[in-house]
């Protein structure tokens, strides 16, 4: 029996999974060699970014490196560790160190000749390094003279960042570019290995191939966020999650790819976060939910220019309907969008695009390009179909490889088809077409005009194993607006009932609102936005 797949939903009933709604992203072919270094080079060079543009500043000193810099250190290196330490491809590099100019540059270097990169929290205790360290079996470390203390003797010992001979690493005259690119790296080669606690448990290895980032990479190449405006500033985003997380991790490959400009503080405090925005123009910062409550408490802000900012992406954690509701009163023009992901899917599973969705308080978007979803029973291991709580079950090109050196907890999280089990609850709320029950609504001789609220795919309802968010907090519910015939007295709960005799359970409208007329433009096209922006404010607008 050939598969349907429902357009609405994204949901398949012979296989009971939900595919993505996005448009499919174009992936590199598996049997073409290519590191995510090359990779986010070959779409620099179709980006507007010249090699004079800012690729990374140090707001801490105002030191920047240019692309063309930036570029030219990575060859440096590339070619300096080649030539002086014995490296095999697929030999696994120990990075411990705070955040600095050197750690990007030691990144696409150090993947670019098919080594595995292994970046660890630089404030880790030395127990929890040697754990890390049995797990991936480095060969090399590359730390500060403040950090090296805490590892132990490894075959090829510790690089000093700090040292006048790492420095000149960076520096070498005249390098023949042909040693970086004659390395092959297959795409399923490991790039990284990155440190999570995984479903439940222990901290474990994250090993995530080329590929992996190569294809979350893709979806924000092909796909990206835009605010509908004509003339887009040039993209500037301020990193306040550390380098060694998945979220710095792959963000700092995307702002590479994208060509975008990448600011960051050796030591982060609010305050100079502040300055650095009202500074270098920032436009768009991957924060974490207290970051955003920060944001909404302290009266500091006040005192600084942050008129350029018009993105915070919030990640980690979620990030509930009434802490965005406060954030949007005081930065109006600011989206405030959240994703979600795991070290486990590279950082990355579903994201909200563009300001409708962004609309959607509490929303952790759609399920991202070239992903699979089913919805567990965890109890029975069933699949389940759309509107059902269940445990959130992925598949897609930026699912892991596994856990390095836990062969137990990958078998766990990994199963024969590929499905990477989250351990988080989920609900899906499927997107229902709009002009479907408008036109069901018309039909009612008591309703004049009516407009529906369209919703998304997933709403996150419970975080590894934190308490639920209730569905009608998620701003995920269809909602209907309705214009009465006169004399009419029809309620809520009659158009409500009208509606659920004729559709799907997930089609229901679950809110009735009645307005006096509809918005539409001159052209008779309904105006959702209004209506959208007029259910988040709790009916105190009138329209």
């Amino acid at each position: 029996m050939a598969e349907t797949v429902d357009p609405n939903t994204g949901f398949c009933p012979q296989t009971r999974a939900f595919h993505s709604l996005r448009p499919h992203v174009p992936l590199p072919p598996l049997s073409q060699p290519l590191s995510l270094p090359s990779y986010a080079l070959s779409l620099l060079r179709t980006s507007s970014s010249s090699g004079d543009t800012a690729f990374i500043v140090d707001a801490t000193n105002d030191q920047t490196l240019s692309f063309s810099q930036f570029i030219a250190q990575i060859h440096s290196l590339a070619y300096s560790l080649k030539k002086n330490y014995s490296l095999s491809q697929k030999d696994v590099a120990f990075i411990l160190s705070p955040p600095s100019f050197h750690v990007p540059l030691l990144y696409f270097a150090l993947m670019a000749l098919g080594i595995v990169v292994s970046p660890s929290n630089p404030l880790a205790s030395e127990s929890e390094i040697a754990h890390q360290v049995r797990l991936s079996k480095p060969v090399i470390a590359f730390a500060t003279s403040k950090t090296s203390s805490k590892l132990p003797s490894l075959k090829h010992g510790t690089v000093l960042l700090d040292s006048p001979d790492f420095q000149s690493f960076l520096t070498q005259p005249n390098v023949d570019t042909v040693i970086f690119d004659s390395v092959e790296v297959n795409q399923h080669d490991t790039a990284a290995i990155l440190y999570s606690s995984g479903t439940i448990g222990r901290v474990k290895g994250v090993t995530l191939s080329h590929l992996n980032i190569i294809a979350l990479i893709a979806g924000y190449y092909h796909i990206p966020y835009t605010f509908q405006e004509a003339d887009e500033p040039h993209p500037v985003s301020f990193f306040t999650v550390p380098f060694f997380h998945v979220f710095g991790f792959f963000m700092l490959a995307r702002a590479f790819a994208l060509g975008e400009t990448l600011v960051f503080m050796e030591r982060f405090d609010f305050e100079g976060m502040l300055r650095a925005i009202e500074k270098y123009k920032v436009t768009f910062m991957p924060v974490s939910p207290p970051l955003v409550v920060a944001f909404i408490k302290l009266e500091v802000t006040k005192k600084y220019d942050l008129s350029s900012l018009l993105l915070l992406g919030s990640g980690g954690a979620p990030l509930g309907k009434e802490v965005t509701e406060r954030f949007k009163e005081k930065f109006p023009t600011v989206e405030l969008i959240q994703g979600y992901g795991l070290t486990e899917t590279s950082g990355g599973a579903t994201r909200v695009i563009g300001p409708e969705e962004a609309a959607r308080y509490g929303s952790v978007g759609r399920l991202g390009e070239n992903m699979e979803a089913k919805i567990v029973d965890p109890e029975t291991g069933e699949a389940l179909p759309p509107g059902q709580r269940g445990e959130l079950w992925l598949r897609g090109p930026t699912v892991m490889k596994g856990y390095v050196g836990d062969e137990k907890a990958t078998a766990e999280t990994l199963d024969s088809e590929g499905w990477l089990r989250t351990g988080d609850i989920v609900i899906s709320i499927p997107r229902v077409p709009p002009a479907e029950l408008e036109h069901l609504l018309l039909s009612h001789p008591e309703i004049a005009d009516a407009a529906v609220i369209p919703v998304t795919i997933l709403t996150l309802i419970r975080f590894k194993f934190e308490s639920r968010y209730p569905d009608e907090e998620a701003g995920q519910i269809p909602m209907a607006y309705v214009v009465r015939n006169p004399g009419s007295s029809i309620t809520e709960a009659q158009v409500m009932d009208f509606i659920a005799k004729q559709v799907a359970p997930y089609k229901k409208i679950r809110r009735v609102a009645f307005i006096n007329s509809i918005p539409k433009s001159p052209a008779g096209k309904i105006l959702r936005r209004e209506l959208i922006n007029h259910s988040l404010s709790a009916g105190k607008s009138k329209l």
